[in-house]
């Protein structure tokens, strides 16, 4: 296990961009815990939303005077080949668990949970990864509550991956859903629904000075801006379906042959299948010119991308949440987005921008095309777009929810 490099954060800078009466708030929870001791546990420091989510998470708790700390696993790709077997299990699909994989599984998140030291009070494992430690949890902290967060689209998982996984969900003390859909498909004692956030002070979400984005514009040559970009912006892997969204564009195309698209991503580093679908997804974009394959970009250069594209699409086959939406659409860029996971409670359908099957390719290249002709439209959607994520998916309103469960977890009173 290891503690990642945190950057220093401040929840009085979020005063522009929250009410007074949620930080009020947030203090006022602060207090109750301030002799109380967490610790976060997930797989990756980078490359996925959770960390992006604990990178904010952790110091703006500490700033709040909250004693809360973040570790990750150290595991090798035979482990996280059986996590992402069981990500993909309760997701719909994907390799049978052997009885090898979970024998894997089990001696390596029997190792990270015996290198826990210190004392907690509360501790919240993120998704399936760390969720095999429950056994050196309960020897090393009998007394805390263990709270699991799950981050992942659990709309139609198979029974045998839902079977393994269940069998530690229901040890612990209280689950956390993105969705309330999600809340009766997996045996946990009690569960709550926090919708994940996006931070807006962050390099990738904050505001950028005219000759920031004039420069990143210049790098991602030959992307041109001066003909319509389309965008999508999520990590190489299957269930987020670049290939659908290759072929949306190819629809469009036969409109608006100007059309340009952006296929945007990274590499998270508990996730093996990464590599193989970014060179499958180049390989199949690699005839067209107007086709930009790209990884390994800065939050600055995904900021402008978001920022200056004509439209975003999140055209997922399966989704948690999928925060990438709500940063587009803070940025006011109207998205086309599929009807799964969390995406449709982001995207406000004909007023941010649209919902479409995520089946329906050309119903995709449809709407793109709407929008790229209307640029009044846009700037509309756009608008709205901004307002609908300042209300309901910033940091500060999160961080509020998980701190109120976290209070009720420990019997706490605000």
């Amino acid at each position: 296990m290891h503690e990642p490099s945190l950057p220093d954060r401040s929840i009085a800078a979020y005063d522009r961009v929250t009410p007074t009466g949620r930080l009020e708030r947030l203090h006022s929870l602060a207090d109750a815990l301030e002799d109380v001791r967490i610790l976060h546990v997930n797989s990756t420091a980078a490359g996925g939303g959770v960390a992006e989510l604990l990178r904010s998470i952790v110091p703006l708790s500490t700033d709040l005077g909250i004693d809360t700390d973040w570790l990750v696993m150290d595991a090798d790709d035979d482990f996280f080949e059986v996590t992402k077997a069981i990500h993909n299990g309760l997701q719909g699909s994907g390799q049978p668990l052997t009885e090898a994989m979970k024998t894997t599984y089990r001696a390596v998140t029997d190792e990270n949970g015996a290198e826990i030291d210190g004392e907690y009070d509360l501790v919240v494992i993120h998704d399936p990864q760390p969720l095999g430690m429950l056994d050196r949890l309960d020897e090393r902290l009998p007394d805390a509550p263990v709270v699991w967060r799950c981050h992942i689209d659990l709309t139609e998982p198979e029974p045998a991956s839902l079977e393994f996984v269940t069998g530690y969900t229901r040890r612990v003390d209280h689950g956390i859903v993105s969705r309330s859909a999600f809340e009766d498909r997996i045996d946990v004692p009690s569960t709550s629904v926090v919708y994940p956030s996006i931070d807006p002070l962050t390099e990738k979400n904050r505001s950028l000075a005219p000759e920031t984005i004039a420069a990143e514009r210049d790098r991602l040559d030959p992307l041109s801006f001066d003909a319509p970009v389309l965008t999508q912006i999520s990590r190489f892997d299957p269930w987020k379906d670049q290939f659908g969204t290759l072929e949306a564009y190819r629809h469009a195309k036969e409109e608006r042959p100007d059309l340009q698209l952006a296929l945007v991503g990274g590499m998270a580093g508990d996730d093996p299948e990464g590599l193989e679908v970014y060179e499958r997804v180049a390989r199949e974009a690699m005839d067209d010119p107007n086709v930009h394959v790209l990884t390994d970009r800065s939050d600055t250069a995904v900021n402008v991308l978001q920022r200056e594209s004509d439209v975003v699409m999140q055209k997922s086959l399966r989704e948690g949440f999928g925060l990438v939406v709500s940063e587009a659409l803070w940025k006011r860029t109207p998205v086309v987005g599929s009807t799964v996971g969390g995406i449709p409670l982001q995207i406000d359908d004909g007023r941010t921008g649209y919902l479409v099957d995520p089946d329906d390719t050309d119903a995709a290249g449809d709407r793109v095309v709407a929008l790229v002709a209307d640029d009044e439209r846009r700037a509309e959607f756009g608008e709205n777009a901004r307002e609908h994520v300042r209300e309901q998916f910033l940091l500060p309103r999160q961080l509020e929810e998980l701190l109120e469960i976290f209070t009720a977890v420990l019997d706490r009173e605000p």
